[in-house]
């Protein structure tokens, strides 16, 4: 049986779902469960989603959905379906941009509006394996050397949702039912008493992929053999125990008489992820050398 709802770990459906002007309130709505009572939201404007930077130096920055609140606020959204290396810091350069853009010509004082940056991951960090944490989410503010928080105007919130194993009888709040859609929509043929709320009807009906037109399909079929194909590589890679391995770009390298074996496993990762990613990031992800990767081509 093909997917009635469109996967919202694919790019298209993200933005299908949570990145067009007229149902902003599914936005709203997932926000609110994460935000602090005193930052509820109750409206959104789109804003641009790329930054050139103040010169040709700087980094062009491009960001899955950039919005603002009416008071201010600026939020950053992300989905991440892979790990990736120095992803926080990535975070933390990303989260520069809203504060640097609130600058003001003349005198100021300096105000700043509250900058939150949201990262949904189809994956969990490393920190949490070692520690055996299941922790859904991850709320990450300035601190102290007390543990006090220091500044509470920039905010980072990771969602680790490969930890949420809620099933529909035991959903309770309104962020347990964001997340299992968020785990469970794609695999859905109906609507479950648990999910039969105004916002949540509002969300499968604009899911629905018999509603999209030609184009929209074919830009979601294309969205989510790139996400499979990712996935694929992932799991295929830890199956062989290159996952971390692949993290750290294998530059330990493999020790003693290994060395031939592990090249050429990673030479095959490297030919699946040629349709994947470009040569620059199979070559820092395997650790191979940008020349070897290019010549697989």
């Amino acid at each position: 049986m093909q997917d009635k709802y469109v996967n919202p770990f694919t790019d298209f459906g993200f933005k299908k779902l949570f990145g067009e002007e007229p149902h902003k309130e599914l936005l709203i709505s997932f926000l609110n469960t994460l935000l602090p009572d005193k930052h509820q939201i109750a409206d959104l404007q789109y804003t641009r989603n790329e930054y050139q930077g103040v010169s040709s130096l700087d980094r062009k920055a491009i960001f899955d959905l950039n919005c603002m609140s009416p008071s201010g606020e600026r939020f950053i959204v992300e989905l991440q379906k892979a790990k990736q290396n120095y992803f926080k810091d990535r975070s933390v350069y990303y989260a520069t941009f809203p504060v640097q853009e609130q600058a003001q010509r003349g005198d100021w004082d300096y105000q700043l509006a509250a900058v939150y940056t949201v990262g949904i991951l189809d994956f969990v960090f490393d920190e949490d394996k070692a520690n055996a944490n299941d922790e859904v989410v991850h709320f990450i503010r300035l601190k102290n050397q007390h543990c006090e928080v220091f500044y509470d105007k920039l905010t980072f919130i990771y969602l680790t949702l490969p930890h949420f194993k809620k099933t529909l009888a035991e959903l309770e709040t309104q962020q347990d039912k964001w997340f299992y859609i968020f785990r469970h929509l794609h695999e859905l043929q109906d609507i479950p008493a648990a999910l039969n709320e105004e916002v949540f009807l509002k969300l499968f009906d604009v899911a629905q992929i018999a509603c999209f037109n030609p184009a929209e399909r074919q830009a979601y079929q294309d969205s989510l053999k790139y996400y499979r194909d990712l996935k694929n590589v992932t799991d295929t890679a830890r199956d062989e125990g290159l996952e971390a391995g692949i993290e750290i770009g294998m530059e330990r390298g493999i020790e003693r008489g290994r060395e031939v074996g592990e090249r050429e496993k990673a030479l095959a990762i490297a030919r699946q992820l040629l349709d994947v990613l470009d040569d620059e990031t199979i070559a820092l992800k395997t650790g191979l050398p940008l020349e070897v990767v290019r010549e697989l081509r």
